[in-house]
């Protein structure tokens, strides 16, 4: 889940005016927020929670978080599957997950743009190493295809066949000790 989750978050307090909580969400990009009592999160609230609220016939301008947030906290543990928060997030209408390190502190959020942006990450990577593969057909020296197994570091430019997909970019061992 550490690879995946996003440590910075929207948190907001159930006492936030809602109209003000919208425009921090659409500020911020984040489908939903947090809400918390202090440190510790006692629900979320989406971007349509806040909506339905605004445009409820009752809504009177100083609606609070209160009125519209999900009392409950969808939760996942840091050392969770990925494939867990998918199932989750797909089978309810929450915005996001609240990671949970094993103290029971806060680590983090995840969203589906989470999940979706580490799929196409591992797709990525898994292209460029099949990538770096070296091209080998029947006959070739293994003097010949010393050349073809070699790339360059995206950060340094230095030609090395030890490239390893390392944040979305291939590095030599040199650069992923940085």
């Amino acid at each position: 889940m550490r690879e995946v989750m996003t440590r910075e978050f929207v948190g907001v307090s159930e006492a936030d005016g809602l109209a003000e909580t919208g425009r921090l969400l659409r500020a911020e990009r984040a489908d939903g927020a947090v809400v918390l009592r202090g440190n510790d999160p006692v629900g979320t609230i989406s971007v349509g929670n806040v909506l339905d609220q605004l445009l409820d016939a009752d809504a009177h301008e100083d609606d609070t978080v209160s009125e519209a947030m999900e009392s409950t906290v969808p939760q996942i543990d840091v050392d969770d599957h990925v494939e867990s928060a998918a199932d989750q997030l797909l089978s309810s209408s929450v915005p996001l997950l609240v990671v949970f390190d094993g103290s029971g502190d806060v680590a983090g959020v995840v969203t589906e743009s989470d999940l979706v942006r580490s799929v196409a990450l591992s797709r990525e990577s898994t292209a460029e190493t099949e990538n770096l593969e070296p091209a080998r057909t029947e006959g070739t020296a293994e003097s010949d295809a010393g050349y073809s197994n070699q790339g360059i570091c995206e950060r340094c430019g230095a030609l090395t066949s030890d490239l390893v997909s390392f944040n979305g970019q291939l590095l030599c061992s040199d650069c992923r000790d940085v």
